[in-house]
């Protein structure tokens, strides 16, 4: 995939002719924003004129914000690669950026708003953004691509139920809508994971003549997929039972052995290839963990939720955005110092976060570090990357 932008066109029009360029800046943003906001919540006793208490101002801005845009920014990327169709961009792509900012403004003023417009405001940009990728994958008639609706349909489901926890007065709804919305993320990240993991690395061993391979997708990647999702699913609705514990460490085995399949210690020499499999195996760390804690009453939950979303879903992020973003830019596919800084920052932010979870003595002081690392590697990325995001493709 290439953008039709020439390479003398104005920065407004780059920015808008792909979705990667918008979506990917906001994430970078809104990231580094959100966990300021929050930790200054958190240590300093900030209070924002939201309806939300702050841990669930937390949860919201991360898993229905944050993810979101950089999701937002693959898929309409993607698929125009997918499809064949000509890529969201312009006035269709600006309402979608629009209509998200709409929904964090809201989320920071939104005692300020009726219980209902503060829902509405908020729920805009998922419904849009759902509906824009059904529209987009049906007509195109491509039907290998029908199920990359459902995650996405999910995760709008998910937010709609923790708006009615949260603001709507329907308390009970809150923890099934986050659990909802970390599994239809999780559950993305495994299929759009077990596509992109192995296939550049097969491409990368062939170009470099290497023997060895990894195995090709079949069986075994669909059953471990299949007691995946359908043990997180579990885990949605019975977060305590010890059939869910059972599940989740048996679906986080079958996907280690899969993870291993790819031959990742073979791409060492290339951190951008490298980190899509370190992201991969913090899903399988952070999965494991939650069964165990599901099992053991002893075990944070916190530390397993943190190796999911500050690990899994923040380091497969920064791994997928710095590629599409040096690709569709025609910039070279290998990482930069600055790259690989974003990478280490955000596996240590990852690492200090559960540490922070698992030694209750030095608890601040590790959320505060946590926090630090995690804005330095998104902020990073939105320094090193907004050039390349705001400038038309790079001549070949």
């Amino acid at each position: 995939m290439s953008t039709t932008v020439g390479s003398g066109a104005r920065a407004p029009r780059a920015l808008l002719s792909y979705g990667f360029r918008p979506f990917f800046l906001a994430a970078a943003l809104w990231a580094a924003i959100a966990l300021a906001v929050w930790i200054t919540m958190l240590t300093a006793g900030l209070a924002l004129p939201s309806r939300l208490d702050p841990l669930d101002w937390h949860i919201h801005a991360m898993l229905f914000g944050f993810v979101p845009a950089a999701v937002a920014g693959f898929l309409l990327t993607a698929m125009a690669n997918w499809t064949g169709r000509p890529a969201v961009s312009g006035a269709r792509l600006a309402v979608l950026v629009c209509l998200w900012l709409a929904g964090r403004i809201d989320q920071l003023l939104s005692a300020w708003l009726p219980v209902w417009l503060a829902i509405l405001l908020d729920m805009a940009f998922p419904i849009a953004l759902a509906a824009t990728v059904a529209h987009e994958i049906i007509a195109a008639r491509d039907r290998r691509n029908y199920r990359m609706i459902v995650p996405v349909a999910v995760l709008a489901l998910a937010q709609l139920l923790m708006d009615l926890g949260a603001e709507g007065g329907f308390g009970a709804l809150t923890g099934y809508g986050w659990r909802l919305g970390l599994a239809a993320i999780l559950i993305l990240i495994s299929v759009v994971g077990g596509r992109i993991v192995p296939s550049f690395t097969r491409n990368w061993l062939a170009g470099r003549r290497r023997e060895r391979l990894p195995a090709a997708p079949g069986r075994f990647d669909q059953a471990s997929l299949a007691v995946l999702h359908t043990a997180l699913m579990i885990w949605v609705v019975f977060p305590n039972a010890p059939a869910t514990g059972a599940a989740l460490l048996a679906a986080a085995a079958l996907n280690l052995w899969r993870l291993l399949r790819w031959r990742g210690a073979a791409t060492r020499a290339e951190p951008l290839l490298l980190v899509l499999h370190v992201g991969y195996a913090w899903l399988v760390l952070g999965v494991g963990a939650l069964g165990w804690a599901s099992l053991s009453a002893g075990f944070p939950l916190g530390a397993a939720i943190h190796a999911l979303t500050a690990g899994a879903i923040g380091t497969m992020i920064l791994a997928v955005m710095t590629r599409v973003s040096r690709g569709h830019t025609g910039h070279a596919l290998t990482a930069d110092g600055a790259t690989i800084l974003i990478y280490l920052l955000v596996i240590l932010a990852a690492a200090v976060r559960i540490a922070a979870a698992l030694i209750i003595a030095e608890r601040e002081a590790l959320l505060i570090a946590a926090a630090a690392l995690w804005i330095g590697a998104f902020g990073l990325f939105a320094a090193r990357y907004a050039p390349l995001l705001l400038r038309a493709r790079k001549p070949r």
